[in-house]
This record gives C-alpha cells, structure tokens and sequence, in this order.
C-alpha cells in the first residue's frame, strides 16, 4: 500500500487489524484468522527482555502449546493440536526467534528493553512480527532502521512466507522484490494495479494519461453544450431539459484531482574550492573497538557520495568525521576553507515540538533567503505540501513525514554547498522522495548521504562507501547496485579459482606430471587481457546510460517499450560482470 503521507494507509491497517472501527461499510474476517501487526508506533513491554518480548508475538501458538501440554496424548484434540503446531513449526519457536534477531541485526536476547535505542526497539519489534506466523502479516514502514543486509533476509522470508501480508512502505526496491499486487490511496479513493512497483508506475502513468484524455472529451462536451444553451432555444422542450440536465451532470463531476508535488528546489550552491574534503588514513576508535581505518578519500566537486553498510558498524561516526564533528582517532581530515556544510541529522530531535511550523521554520523572520532573492515563509512552506492550516500547526501534531518535510524545508533554505543527509529517507512519501531524488542529482554542489534505501542510493550516488564489517571499509565509484554486481562477480571469480585449482590438484599423476610447472597465458589470452579494461569501460558506460534512461523522471510516460529496456539493462550488467570475473582470472593466472 502507497501513497502519501496522511492519506490514511496507517489507520487503514488499524481497521484492518482489529484496532480501529470504521466509521461505516464492515470488516469481515475469517473464523480463527491469527493477524500479525507491526505499527510505526509499536509498544515492547520494558519489564522483560528481548527475547520474552519477540516470543510474545506467537502467543497463539504458545497457547497451543500450554494446551497440548495439558491434553492426554491419545486424545482426539490432541493430534489436531499437534497437527497446527507442527503446520506453525511451533516446536522450533525459540530457534527462530534467535534466527530472526540475529539476521535482523537486533540486540542479544538477555538484554532488558529499557536501555535500547528507538531502532534497536523497532527490530525487535520487526521480529516479534515475523516469528508468530500468522495467516495474515501486516507491516507499516517495515524497513526503517534496517540495514541492507536486515532488508534482504526480510524479503527473502517474505518470498517463502505462506500467508498472505499487506504492507505499507516507501522502500521501492522492497516493493520490487517481494510485491505482486500494489493499492494506492490518493485523494480519499483506492486504486489497485497488478504486479510490483515498477508494474505500478506504468500503469499508474497510465490511468493518469486516460484520465487526461477523458478530461479533455469532457471538456470539449461542456463547450459545445455551452454554446447551445447560450443559443437560448425557443422551447423549453422535454429533449432540451435532458439535454441541460445532463450538461449539469457532467459539469458537476469536475475535474481530476492533480497530485501536488513538492517543490523541493535548494538554493544554488556558493562555488566550491580546489579543497572539497580530504580524508587520509583516517581510522576511529570507541569503548576499545576500531570501527574502521586507513580509510584515504578524496571528495571533488559535485561528487554525491553514499555511506551504506550495516548498522553499529560507525557509518554515522564516519559522517560526522568528515564534516569536522569528531576527531578521528587517527588520520587526518581536511575541509576546504570554501565549503559549507547543510547538515541534516538522523533524529528528528532538532525541531521544537511546541512550536507551530511557521515559528520553526521562519526562527523570528516572515522571509527566507533563497539565492539572491527573498520568498515568504508561508510561500517556502507550500514548496513542501504545508497547507495554510498546517503551517499553523504545531510541530508535536505533525505526521512522522511531515516532520520530515519540515526538517529539510529548514536546513535546505540555508543552502550550503555540501549537503549532508542521514538517513533521509525514513518516513518520507514516495512523491517527496522523488522529488528529493530530483533535487539532489540537479544540485551543483556536493552531497554525502547515508541511507540503507538502495533504490535512492542507485538515483542519486555516483560513488559508495561501504561498511563491509570487522573494520572493513571499501570505495567504489558508481551506485550501490554497481558496487553489489561488482562483490558478486568477484565472489563468484573467487569460487571458480577454487574449484579450478581443486581440479588440478586432483588430476595430478601423483606429482609425476608438470611437477613444479605453472600454468601461464596463451598468446591470444594475452592479447584479451591487454583489452579487457576498455571492454569493461565499455560495458559500464552501456549500463549506465541504460540506467539514465530507466531513472529519468519521465521514463515511463515517453518509453512504450518498458520490458525491452528492462531486459536490456539486465543483459548489460550481465555482460559487465562475465567480464569482471574473466577479468579476475585472467589476472590471477599472468600473476602466477
């Protein structure tokens, strides 16, 4: 389920879920139905720990349980029991409810509640969903606070899940992976596509683009039906009235309702020195623990960088090195004395919930500086979906993605030419992040952002830098995808040397042939070695412009074969990674 925020997906799963009445029609569930229910603003029970609060979400199956346990084992009730508990693999709860927290990344078991962060609390919270299988599983925001890997291991649950789950998110490469059916609610009404988001956004191109054409045989209708009544006819006849009566009809259903985009434009940057940012040899340490060093990285201007990896592994510490919040540990970080740093924070905690939007975001003035000009602050405020009644409003009744738009409307207007975001995709709409998306690949200036959103990362990252885990910190030029084709190609390089190498180890005739002989390369394998780099360029440059194409704003409405540009895309990094990998053999066998 998409669509923007405060259009009702949140308190449609309430209703759903038992937990709200609707104000008319009726819910009808099945008899015995079990509901799984994961909300953005769930409760864990601070008194117990990790593991009892995760178990208490399969409290039907542990009910169960209790009651087979109390049953005489030849007793009719009691194969029937044993029979759900087996269907429910109730008998290997506690095993996968430490398998869900440990691939959800989530705190030890032992540990009380109380002391957790906000998204340590929400993995747990993530668990005690997915453990209890239920025949119906729903999920509003899923993803936030996941990390990629978290995000993958749900998907691939949710792949093998055997009943049926509704899910709410904003997370598009989740909505490609696991969906095959898409509901937006927009303007008070539920539209229904088949397929995942991709499948969505054609058809929803579309619906629109009929409702355009219908729009304008209506129109044509009322001007011709116009002029008639102008005309004013002699006599009132009966066929006149129906033919006014039905103008009427048709002028009263009015137009479609347009979608309002945010406009999410951010001043023009000042230039950038020679000197963006320089880090060398950078490592930090904490509480005894490296996190990460030798890290040597250079920003150039108009450089939009992407920090992934998984969570704790110092991701923002590093953010916050780069722009000059913390000493590294060891290395050193230069900043240039041009940039300027827009810093937008992972927690929402820099807005004053007493304040009304107005007050947060003028901070005293009626005028923001935009550029070389000036615009009004309630003008600005329009920009970001605030209608007159919310601007007025105050910050502690806002919406998760409200506040959102809130925070980056007022850390945006400062302009800077080095924004840097954290996680700035959690509880943004599909429409704003879009625009976001649009705003940042057009920015003149330099961006850093760290996000576990994939799909983002691919639009708006030209290179990555990636918490691989026991310190290990690598960059890639291209976008998350890129980096991930790349890992993989190499993995699969290093597999078949293996292989390779258990081959000839094995024919060996008990070390009497080619003893202390190494294989080297033929002339022709030469000659494909000396070429590889540029048929590698090559391919790169194919795939990206295949994924300028996929990822421009208007792909879908001007390209009517969307499937063969799919298909092309696919083939392409395809190629690329054949030739990685060849690349990689190659190489290991002229170093031998």
């Amino acid at each position: 389920m998409v669509g923007r925020n405060g259009t009702g997906k949140s308190t449609f799963l309430k209703i759903l879920a038992g937990l709200m009445q609707a104000d008319s029609g009726a819910v009808v569930r099945s008899r015995d139905l079990v509901i799984g229910y994961l909300s953005q603003d769930f409760t864990l029970d601070e008194s117990k720990t990790v593991f009892e609060n995760v178990r208490c979400g399969a409290q039907h199956l542990l009910d169960l349980i209790a009651e087979y346990e109390t049953l005489p084992g030849h007793s009719t009730r009691a194969d029937d029991l044993e029979h759900r508990i087996q269907a429910l693999d109730g008998w290997n709860l506690d095993y996968r409810i430490k398998e869900a927290l440990s691939h959800l990344n989530a705190p030890e078991g032992d540990l009380m509640i109380t002391n957790l962060s906000g998204g340590e609390k929400r993995r747990i919270a993530m668990a005690k969903a997915l453990v209890s299988k239920p025949d119906l599983l729903i999920m509003d925001e899923p993803t936030n606070h996941l990390d990629p890997e978290a995000i993958e291991w749900v998907i691939e649950y949710l792949l093998g899940f055997r009943g049926a789950f509704l899910v709410v998110t904003h997370d598009r490469y989740f909505l490609d992976r696991i969906t095959t059916s898409i509901v937006e609610v927009a303007n008070g009404k539920i539209y229904s596509y088949e397929g995942n988001y991709t499948d969505y956004l054609i058809s929803k191109a579309e619906r629109q683009s009929a409702e355009e054409r219908q729009e304008d045989v209506r129109q044509g209708f009322l001007r011709k039906e116009l002029e008639w009544v102008r005309r004013g006819p002699k006599a009132r006849t009966t066929k006149s009235k129906i033919r006014l009566d039905r103008f009427f009809e048709i002028e009263s259903q009015g137009p479609p309702v347009k979608e309002m985009a945010v406009d999410m434009v951010i001043p023009p940057p000042q230039p950038l020195g020679n000197r963006v940012v320089d880090l060398e040899d950078v490592g930090m340490e904490l509480g005894g623990r490296t996190l990460f060093e030798n890290l040597t990285f250079k920003f150039e201007k108009g450089t939009k960088v992407g920090i992934a990896g998984r969570n704790g592994l110092g991701k923002t510490t590093l953010l916050k090195i780069m722009i000059g919040q913390l000493e590294p540990s060891m290395g050193t970080v230069k900043i240039g004395e041009l940039t300027k740093f827009n810093y937008v924070d992972q927690s929402r905690l820099q807005l004053d919930p007493e304040k009304s939007v107005y007050d947060e975001l003028g901070q005293g003035s009626d005028v923001v500086e935009f550029g070389d000009h000036k615009l009004s602050v309630r003008a600005y405020l329009k920009r970001f979906l605030f209608s007159d009644d919310r601007i007025t409003t105050q910050v502690r009744h806002l919406s998760g993605g409200e506040r959102s738009r809130l925070l980056l409307a007022r850390i945006l207007k400062n302009g800077g030419n080095f924004i840097v975001l954290d996680e700035p995709t959690n509880d943004l709409d599909l429409a704003t992040l879009r625009v976001l998306e649009e705003a940042l690949i057009s920015f003149q200036g330099s961006v850093l952002v760290v996000s576990h959103d994939r799909y983002f990362l691919n639009r708006v990252c030209n290179q990555m830098v990636i918490f691989e885990g026991e310190g290990k910190v690598v960059h890639s030029v291209g976008n998350y995808d890129y980096y991930f084709e790349k890992k993989q190609a190499a993995a699969k390089a290093a597999s078949a040397s293996q292989l390779s190498a258990k081959g000839t180890s094995g024919n060996r005739d008990d070390g009497k042939k080619s003893a202390g002989k190494t294989r080297k390369l033929t002339y022709k394998e030469q000659m494909e070695l000396a070429g590889m780099e540029d048929a590698i360029m090559e391919a790169e440059q194919e795939v990206a412009r295949i994924d300028g194409v996929l990822t421009s704003p208007d792909f879908y409405k001007k390209h009517e074969q969307h499937a063969q540009v799919n298909a092309d895309q696919e083939a392409a990094k395809g190629k690329m990674a054949v030739l990685y990998a060849r690349w990689e053999e190659l190489e290991k066998i002229d170093k031998a």
